[in-house]
């Protein structure tokens, strides 16, 4: 099995989901639903204070919070999306700019991360950081076996 296949195998992964708190609902669920589709990401599970969306698993959640307090932004964190190629990387950046978020980073190579590595960053309209980044595995195998 290769190094993309059981990066994309659900079993294999690390963390089962990520949720972020949020003081209006409605209007993180109008900027992410169209953002995550950009990745092939979609609702995958509504209740009445919350929202998920994944790829067949909800792997990433908007809620209210739980203590009914105002939700706040983790200083020092973001989420990274994958993204299938550079152009979704791109139109990831597009819409969430068209859609209200503020730039945080460029898409484009990250000298630091790797060759391989081509993303971009987003803050959202809570405040919270985003990254959608695609990993060049043949570049990366490639430049390993140089």
């Amino acid at each position: 099995m290769s190094a993309k296949d059981k990066m994309l195998k659900q079993s294999q992964k690390s963390i089962c989901h990520l949720s972020l708190g949020c003081n209006n609902l409605e209007q993180m669920i109008a900027f992410y639903t169209p953002l995550l589709a950009t990745l092939d990401i979609e609702i995958t599970a509504e209740h009445t204070d919350a929202i998920a969306f994944g790829k067949g698993y909800p792997t990433f959640w908007l809620q209210n919070p739980y203590d009914g307090g105002v939700a706040t932004v983790g200083n020092g964190s973001h989420i990274g999306f994958m993204a299938t190629s550079k152009s979704q990387v791109d139109n990831f950046y597009q819409q969430a700019l068209a859609l209200g978020g503020q730039c945080n980073g460029k898409p484009g190579p990250r000298k630091d991360y790797g060759e391989a590595y081509y993303g971009c960053f987003i803050v959202d309209p809570e405040g919270h950081k985003i990254e959608a980044s695609f990993w060049d595995f043949e570049l990366a195998e490639a430049l390993k076996n140089e």
